[in-house]
């Protein structure tokens, strides 16, 4: 971990695993249930159970890392490779639901996964807030969101195909083959070079440690709360909650219009979907990087929430005329590309909020959480807003949500 390389190559490589059973998970699943007649409310529910682990992230895993006893693979990499390994045993686990298992039994056995990933995700954090200069979160950050990226449009595309050709079992069966290099390679990158690469062994505790533990978890408590009282980071936690929030409420019930209404086929809607995040993700989040450490994470951040207000409105705006049909490519592509970019700049802005603290971790965390439990909430009211309001008010109060993002959300400082 003293090694730029090898920094920014495993948390590359950790976030295209979190990436490949996203694409299988939360797009090629989705699309394929949809297309088999699962309601905007039905799909709407398995992403919002598959998504739930990374809302209560932080109360299950941001103390455990942050009050982790030493470990002679280190603190955080012990947990690492302990939730990566329960991780894959979950996966294979679908193989064990049969040739056409239902949506809910899916659901489940995701959810599973997404409490040892969410394990593995909060010990790789806590890593790159230990490890990563701050001249280097940008291109952190672009790599990391290259990686998930890259791995969501190639687990969208792949996945969709197999789902198609082979069936469930083979999908699952390849996602477990394609996931398994991945998770075995934090053994490979020590923390600092005294670990061992693979032990079960702690270090001791020092003494008295058992007779204080009850006042440090007071201690821990307290200073978690205290990180939260400031106007900026009461600010910060709300916007991360309202980003994803609004990105679920438009894209979940316009995926399913494509299939259900439009006629759209469920591999080829996966495959664009795909395509425009990698655009995003790779080249788009490259220079971006770059451009995120040189002028700052804040002044990026608040250019690409107006930029994300812009995409909205255009996008209703096509929806209002009546092109949807015919602008559906346009339409994703303002509603997902654009948004992709968003998060180069906003993990910066996160680990510069809580880089420093007792409950760092856990901090990050809190963050973190406020946008997947966001994007929970975004996904499960989705179906009953969309008929509500439609697509076009959905969209233009998208628009609206990150414009104030962009007004009042982005901190002076952190």
């Amino acid at each position: 971990m003293q090694s730029s390389r090898w920094r920014l190559g495993l948390f590359t490589l950790l976030y295209l695993y979190q990436g490949l059973v996203a694409g299988f998970a939360l797009t090629a699943l989705a699309n394929h249930f949809a297309a088999a007649g699962a309601t905007t409310a039905e799909v709407g529910r398995h992403l919002a159970l598959v998504g739930l682990p990374w809302v209560l992230q932080p109360l299950l895993w941001g103390p455990v890392i942050d009050r982790a006893t030493p470990h002679r693979m280190g603190p955080r990499r012990f947990w690492l490779v302990l939730s990566l390994a329960v991780a894959q045993v979950c996966l294979a686990g679908l193989l064990l639901l049969g040739a056409e298992p239902g949506l809910t039994a899916v659901s489940a056995v995701l959810f599973l996964h997404s409490l040892a990933a969410s394990l593995a995700d909060t010990a790789t954090d806590r890593m790159i807030a230990g490890t990563v200069p701050a001249d280097e979160l940008g291109r952190t950050s672009a790599g990391t969101r290259a990686g998930f990226v890259i791995g969501s449009a190639a687990g969208a595309a792949i996945f969709a195909w197999l789902l198609t050709t082979v069936g469930f079992p083979g999908a699952a069966g390849a996602l477990l083959a394609l996931t398994l290099p991945l998770a075995l390679m934090p053994i490979l990158v020590r923390e600092t070079p005294d670990d061992q690469l693979l032990s079960l062994r702690r270090d001791a505790p020092a003494r008295g440690a058992e007779r204080g533990r009850l006042d440090e978890s007071f201690r821990f408590a307290r200073g978690l709360l205290a990180s939260f009282r400031g106007r900026d980071a009461a600010i910060l936690l709300a916007m991360c909650f309202a980003i994803d929030f609004g990105l679920a409420l438009f894209q979940v019930p316009f995926a399913v219009a494509l299939v259900q209404v439009h006629g759209w086929d469920a591999d080829d809607l996966s495959r664009l979907q795909a395509g425009l995040a990698l655009l995003g993700g790779t080249i788009g989040a490259a220079g971006l990087g770059a451009a995120v450490d040189r002028i700052g994470p804040h002044r990026a951040l608040r250019g690409l929430l107006v930029a994300c207000a812009v995409a909205f409105g255009g996008a209703g705006a096509l929806i209002g005329a009546g092109w949807e049909p015919v602008a559906g490519p346009v339409i994703l592509g303002l509603a997902s590309v654009v948004p992709a970019l968003l998060y180069v700049a906003l993990l910066p802005t996160v680990l510069l909020a809580s880089r420093t603290g007792q409950a760092s971790a856990t901090q990050f965390q809190v963050y973190m959480a406020a946008m997947n439990f966001g994007d929970v909430a975004g996904s499960a009211l989705a179906g009953p807003f969309a008929a509500g309001v439609g697509s076009t008010l959905t969209a233009a109060a998208v628009a609206a949500l990150f414009l104030a993002c962009a007004v009042r959300g982005v901190p002076a400082r952190t």
